[in-house]
């Protein structure tokens, strides 16, 4: 197999297969996240098309977002049982089949069923927690190294590609846009059936970073159902304070990035006269930004408390959001926020996945933080519906961002509350 010659050739350069993993993990996130991202630029062309509200549209969005984080645990249990790549082309095949379906859609409730439901089933059978896997299974050091590079890959992909599908949109319209989305999704999924394999065993490996010479551990068997697995993992860690401070933070996450700025940013730029290409490449510039922000927090992760970490990232976010409203969106205003909220954007998952490995083991680690990104798409669904319900009803997405600043600066209080780890030892330790 490719996969088995790859790893081979690779080992004679002394370069771990694992790489490779993350590799074709970071495209097939890139590419799905510019699917997920993709809405934001559709809304003032499918308003403008078919009459719906930014409410009704709204909530179609909210319904996706918060679908895909209840997905997570599942996808974390789907994954463990039928392997990586097996979920992961057929959440590609699921994404794709909703996006052509949605072409000749016309009404509202087409909407919400497609993009709301079937893409949010989709693209939640991966969501963060695929990477949070290869990162766990495939790297017993630079798991946080390797958790920002995945992690940026998603916040990235939701932003790098809206300055194209906006330039698309408003040259050939939205549905061409969405067409070459689904090309792009064909190249991962190619990519991922030649490459992608569930565990380091299978190409005759142990994890990266791990020199022992003893045999490592079966694999655990998972005999019951997903749903049992999924629930009684919450179950379990439900008891715990530190789970409910961790999903309380992340839904904070959600709803001051993705539900908030992903989604409204571009329509509120527009209320302020900025066109929508301008809008879409500010979007950009904080995905450049939050590529290497989110990278240097995995690697931050590794070496210094990840609660300090998270205290710092949220109280930084909340007042770029409270500074939003009075940059006047100017060009210098704008850039200012662009680049010191690009790159806080998502660098909140590296320590959040590393203090949900810490409280509760490297093999229940994926289930756990499947039900803490939970949180966190419940805080964007929340947010996606509560701005645009502002806009509607107030004529402005100001007071949703005055609300967005403040969650953050209590997320950045509550999360010292989480006891304190030992010491965590530079690099491989």
């Amino acid at each position: 197999m490719i996969s088995n010659w790859l790893a081979a050739a690779l080992s004679r350069r002394n370069i771990h297969y694992g790489w490779v993993m993350v590799g074709v993990t970071f495209l097939a996130a890139l590419i799905s996240a510019g699917t997920v991202g993709a809405p934001g630029v559709f809304i003032v062309p499918l308003q403008k098309e078919f009459g719906w509200s930014t409410a009704e549209i709204s909530s179609a969005l909210s319904i996706r977002f918060i679908l895909f984080g209840l997905m997570a645990p599942f996808a974390a249990a789907l994954l463990n049982r039928y392997g990586l790549r097996n979920v992961t082309l057929a959440a590609q095949l699921i994404v794709v089949s909703a996006l052509v379906a949605s072409l000749g859609m016309t009404e509202v409730w087409q909407l919400i069923a497609l993009w709301g439901v079937v893409i949010g089933i989709g693209t939640g059978m991966t969501a963060l927690v695929l990477g949070a896997t290869i990162a766990t299974r495939w790297f017993a050091a630079r798991r946080g190294l390797v958790v920002g590079i995945m992690t940026a890959s998603v916040a990235t992909g939701q932003l790098v590609f809206l300055p194209l599908l906006a330039s698309l949109t408003e040259r050939f319209g939205w549905r061409l846009a969405l067409g070459f989305v689904c090309v792009m999704l064909g190249v991962s999924a190619l990519a991922v059936l030649l490459a992608m394999r569930d565990r380091p065993s299978d190409v005759g490996l142990r994890p990266f970073g791990d020199d022992g010479t003893e045999p490592l551990p079966a694999p655990p068997a998972s005999h019951g159902s997903i749903t049992a697995v999924a629930l009684g993992t919450l179950r379990d860690a439900s008891k715990s304070t530190a789970f409910w401070i961790l999903f309380a933070t992340f839904f904070v996450c959600g709803a001051s990035t993705n539900g908030l700025v992903q989604v409204h940013l571009i329509p509120m730029c527009l209320d302020f006269g900025i066109p929508q290409v301008q809008a879409a490449s500010l979007l950009a510039a904080m995905g450049i930004f939050d590529f290497f922000g989110t990278i240097m927090s995995g690697w931050l992760s590794d070496r210094y408390d990840n609660r300090w970490l998270l205290f710092w990232y949220y109280g930084l976010r909340g007042l770029s959001l409270v500074f939003l409203p009075f940059s006047d969106f100017s060009f210098y205003g704008l850039s200012v926020f662009a680049m010191f909220y690009g790159l806080d954007w998502i660098a909140t998952v590296p320590p959040t996945v590393r203090l949900t490995a810490q409280k509760f083991g490297p093999e229940r680690a994926n289930l756990v933080f499947g039900w803490i990104f939970a949180g966190h798409q419940l805080g964007a669904g929340t947010a996606a519906f509560g701005a645009g319900f502002s806009r509607t009803v107030y004529q402005s997405y100001l007071p949703a961002f005055f609300i967005a600043g403040a969650l953050c600066v209590f997320a950045a209080l509550i999360v010292l509350a989480l006891s304190r780890q030992p010491k965590l030892q530079p690099a491989a330790a």
